[in-house]
């Protein structure tokens, strides 16, 4: 039987679709789904549906595309959903007068323990600056961007090989587990809020451009280290070799005192392995992609191309 709740879900990549799933399928009434309009992708530039988008279709759900969250029209419509909680994931910036529309108001799901890593990229940027805990956090809205009351956390830890891939896929389960108690939370009135702190220095989580992902080899071999699986498989660090450039993807740390780097700064046996001196040690390269070719385990890369 559906719950008695009006929610409104927005979200648009694949890291919001089991926080809509999760609701849909406990019996929840998601009256509206808002995501981004469709975008020409691939080589015959068709348009293509988010991954929110698809699933919203597949469940028969009400879906909206706007392109401009302050238009008059979309709002109107929204307002027309007699809307009771509006459930963000991985969206875009609300203005107010959209996140303060629904009568008990708008929370989001972010992939940090706030106020830790506030920001566009937070998954990203824990495993690039060497943390060990990390986690999803429920709150409310208010005008500041990732600053409003906490509702509900969750720790997840990270690993000493995880890649940024293997922490987004866990935390993207996990926060579906969240958004759900979340909003059985809600529904029961059975819950606090507490405002978010910030103790000693900020850790932050800027957006990351493919110029910042470029790798600089003169730091300690951990920190290339954690910087190169805090970007894999997306957007990927990268560096140049020879005048080629190369995404690097799986890596391991080496301190062998015997290996020596040539003119170049790597060593190779040209059959096996490939390594890349930093300031106290090498990089092992397991698996990368050269520019025009495709990803491939560095052994398999050796058997056709000779350094």
């Amino acid at each position: 039987m559906a719950k008695d709740l009006r929610i409104v879900f927005m979200g648009t990549p694949d890291f919001a679709v089991p926080s809509l799933k999760i609701l849909v399928e406990n019996g929840y009434n998601v009256v509206g789904v808002i995501t981004a309009p469709d975008k020409p992708a691939g080589r015959g530039r068709k348009l293509q549906s988010s991954p929110v988008k698809a699933y919203a279709e597949e469940a028969g759900l009400h879906i909206m595309q706007p392109t401009n969250l302050k238009a008059e029209e979309f709002q109107t419509e929204l307002r027309n959903l007699e809307v009771d909680l509006q459930v963000v994931v991985a969206f875009r910036m609300l203005p107010e007068s959209v996140w303060s529309m629904p009568k008990i108001g708008t929370f989001n799901l972010h992939g940090s323990l706030l106020p830790d890593y506030r920001g566009a990229a937070p998954i990203n940027w824990a495993i690039i600056n060497g943390e060990k805990v990390t986690g999803v956090t429920t709150f409310f809205l208010k005008h500041e961007i990732d600053t409003g009351d906490v509702l509900f956390q969750q720790e997840e830890p990270i690993h000493e090989e995880d890649t940024v891939g293997d922490v987004y896929y866990r935390l993207m389960n996990i926060g579906g587990d969240l958004v759900l108690k979340t909003v059985q939370k809600i529904e029961a009135g059975d819950y606090t809020t507490t405002p978010q702190v910030i103790k000693g220095e900020p850790k932050h989580a800027p957006k990351i451009f493919k110029e910042t992902c470029k790798v600089d080899f003169s730091q300690d071999t951990e920190t290339v280290y954690n910087f190169i699986r805090g970007l894999s498989p997306y957007p990927a660090a990268w560096t140049e070799i020879q005048g080629k450039t190369y995404k690097l993807f799986k890596v391991g740390k080496v301190y062998y005192e015997s290996i020596e780097a040539n003119e170049d700064g790597f060593a190779t046996d040209n059959k096996k392995y490939f390594y890349i001196k930093t300031k106290d040690g090498f990089i092992e390269v397991k698996e990368w992609q050269m520019q025009g070719k495709k990803r491939m385990a560095i052994d398999a890369f050796l058997l056709g191309t000779k350094f």
